[in-house]
């Protein structure tokens, strides 16, 4: 009971701190803190939001409900979640968004890209611009190894892709929706694995 209520009184001193210096907790007695944040300025933080240890936040920055952070930092002029998990070793650049149900961990996204909702990203380098499809997986562990997705500049990933990992995809490319990405996609180029649609006209269903 004792060091629940230390644990309590801890958040309460980090959260008038953080009032203080103009971040904007819009409910803060569900803002979960750590002492070790960096902020920068023009911050909100939505409410039910965990931030961990090891976070540096930048300027111009919303971070929305039910987002967890940590490990993680966060340039400027960036969006985050809601319902966004960033784990250790992330890095989010100037100008990107991370959408609702997205986790990324071990990887960096460059200025201005976009990964918007039902994604996972991890050990992976995306590029700048480039647009990260809803469904959107890095397959990166094989069971014994974590491998890396280099993704480069102003692609675009189809939603519902797996992209498996050791895989780089080039500058200015395409991934079609539903793909399953095995090898190296080259710069300027479409991409895609998808088996045919089937048809069969006037079917009936098997009676029970």
């Amino acid at each position: 009971m004792k060091n629940l209520d230390k644990r309590t009184a801890l958040q309460d001193k980090l959260r008038r701190q953080v009032l203080k210096k103009g971040i904007n907790l819009l409910s803060p007695h569900t803002t979960f803190l750590s002492k070790d944040t960096s902020y920068g300025k023009n911050i909100t933080i939505e409410p039910f939001v965990v931030i961990g240890e090891k976070v540096k936040i930048g300027n111009n920055v919303i971070i929305k409900s039910f987002s967890y952070i940590e490990k993680t930092t966060i340039e400027n002029n960036i969006s985050i979640g809601p319902y966004s998990r960033l784990r250790p070793g992330t890095k989010i650049k100037t100008g990107s968004k991370v959408g609702n149900f997205v986790e990324i961990k071990n990887s960096i996204m460059k200025p201005n890209s976009k990964v918007n909702h039902l994604a996972y990203i991890g050990d992976t380098s995306v590029g700048e611009k480039s647009n990260i499809g809803a469904g959107t997986i890095t397959c990166n562990f094989d069971g014994k190894n974590k491998n890396k997705t280099k993704i480069g500049n102003k692609v675009f990933i189809g939603s519902n892709s797996s992209l498996v990992a050791p895989l780089t995809i080039g500058n200015n490319s395409t991934v079609g929706a539903g793909s399953v990405i095995t090898k190296n996609v080259s710069n300027n180029s479409l991409s895609l694995t998808r088996s045919n649609q089937i048809e069969k006209k006037n079917y009936k269903k098997k009676k029970k």
